[in-house]
């Protein structure tokens, strides 16, 4: 039996862990230095529109492959009980391929931007298992407070791996490197370790529930493909989730947007590297208190009103951002983001847990997933594409406005109430 009441389960915080782990790839790789070093050290040279455009294609690239492949596994991962099968096989691909950035050498870009997409796939892909496993460690009153935890943990072990990997970035020799390329080289190494060692309790101490009618090998490929041909033709019945999702497409586009391309959008107007660090450190670790709080305002308050007011103030941000002169303005903007940022990704996560059949937790956030990452598709293209056609990439950035807008327009007609009777009522019986 679940432990009802204490944060501290074994389970609840060996799952909340692995965002700990997981983390790492998302400040140290993907938000911070393969921005930084693709355009400074792989595409050394190149016009910064170009760099943006090339690295907007990657992000969006990567997003396609996870998102066309998420709801299938989600679907053979529950009729097979496979969740952290598939958590561990795309953990360790991502890890696998972030360390093979080490290798790659100046003026490389093309392998870097390979390297990276495999990695990303590794790092989404597992997100998909990860968080149905929510369902598993977490009863359904306490869901706002577990999720927030994870994404909590995530910000600050993502956030202490990253002030690691700035300072050997910035005094390279102290730490024994020849120079600043070497240290960031390095810094990828670090984040396969860090990655590996707090991924390792998840593995050990969560337990994932068997499904009903367990199918084994090519029975599980074959279950899951008609547990999915039966959701998509069942989906009329599910309108309050397909609303959701629809909303959450939307605004999660402008949330993923604004991390994968502040650092770019940053050296773009000229921003010196050690302000736009600095910045990032800033958002990671004001995170780690604010997604806590937000998590306790979602029990509060409910978590779309919440979401609401979250959406509201990326908004503001993206509109500050486009008047934004100095480094001083960028600090302002990344408290902003960081106090948002983690309440946004762990609300939106608790809340659709909330309205979801739980014996197919796995494939439908898969569909969360696979809404996601093509959501990303659209926000830094646009972003990079707008920069690039007006020769300025202030205008880029209100690009991701009207995102913001249209999602937090469709939150709004979420019947969370609805959701939560059909998820009770049509749990295993679609």
């Amino acid at each position: 039996m679940r432990n009802k009441n204490s944060m501290t389960d074994k389970r609840v915080v060996s799952w909340a862990l692995y965002d700990w782990a997981n983390s790492a790839f998302a400040t140290t790789v993907m938000a911070g230095f393969f921005p930084l070093f693709f355009k400074q050290y792989w595409s050394s040279g190149a016009d910064v529109t170009v760099s943006t455009f090339q690295l907007g294609i990657a992000n969006s690239l990567a997003s396609i492959i996870v998102a066309a492949m998420a709801p299938i596994l989600g679907a053979i991962a529950d009729r097979g009980g496979a969740k952290k099968r598939f958590l561990l096989f795309f953990a360790v691909m991502g890890m696998v391929m972030t360390g093979g950035l080490h290798f790659v050498a100046q003026g490389e870009w093309q392998l870097a931007i390979a390297l990276y997409v495999a990695a990303f796939i590794g790092f989404a892909g597992g997100n998909i298992f990860y968080d149905a496993l929510i369902l598993d460690v977490s009863p359904l009153h306490r869901l706002d407070m577990v999720s927030a935890l994870g994404f909590s943990l995530g910000y600050l072990g993502g956030g202490i791996l990253f002030a690691i990997n700035v300072a050997m970035s910035l005094w390279p020799e102290a730490f024994g490197f020849a120079d600043q390329a070497e240290a960031v080289r390095a810094s990828f190494i670090s984040v396969v370790v860090w990655w590996a060692i707090f991924s390792i309790p998840v593995f050990l101490f969560v337990r994932e529930a068997p499904p009903k009618n367990k199918a084994l090998g090519r029975n599980a490929v074959t279950a899951g493909y008609r547990q999915l041909r039966d959701t998509f033709r069942d989906i009329r019945r599910l309108k309050v989730v397909f609303l959701f999702l629809i909303a959450y497409w939307l605004y999660i586009d402008g949330v993923d947007t604004v991390i994968r391309m502040a650092v770019d959008y940053g050296m773009s107007l000229g921003l010196a590297t050690g302000d736009l660090i600095t910045a990032l450190l800033i958002t990671q670790f004001v995170g780690f208190p604010a997604a806590l709080a937000f998590g306790r305002m979602g029990e509060r308050l409910g978590a779309k009103a919440v979401l609401l007011i979250a959406i509201g103030v990326y908004i503001g941000v993206c509109l500050a951002a486009f008047f934004m002169h100095d480094e001083s303005d960028f600090y302002i903007l990344a408290i902003a983001i960081g106090l948002v940022q983690g309440g946004v990704q762990s609300l939106s996560r608790s809340l659709y847990a909330r309205i979801i059949p739980a014996d197919k937790a796995a494939e439908f956030f898969g569909f969360y997933n696979m809404l996601g990452k093509f959501a990303a598709v659209i926000g830094p293209v646009l972003m990079g594409a707008v920069g690039m056609i007006s020769g300025d990439p202030r205008f880029g950035i209100l690009a991701v406005i009207p995102l913001f807008v249209l999602g937090g327009i469709m939150l709004y007609f979420v019947n969370l109430e609805e959701g939560r009777r059909i998820a009770q009522n049509g749990r295993g019986s679609f």
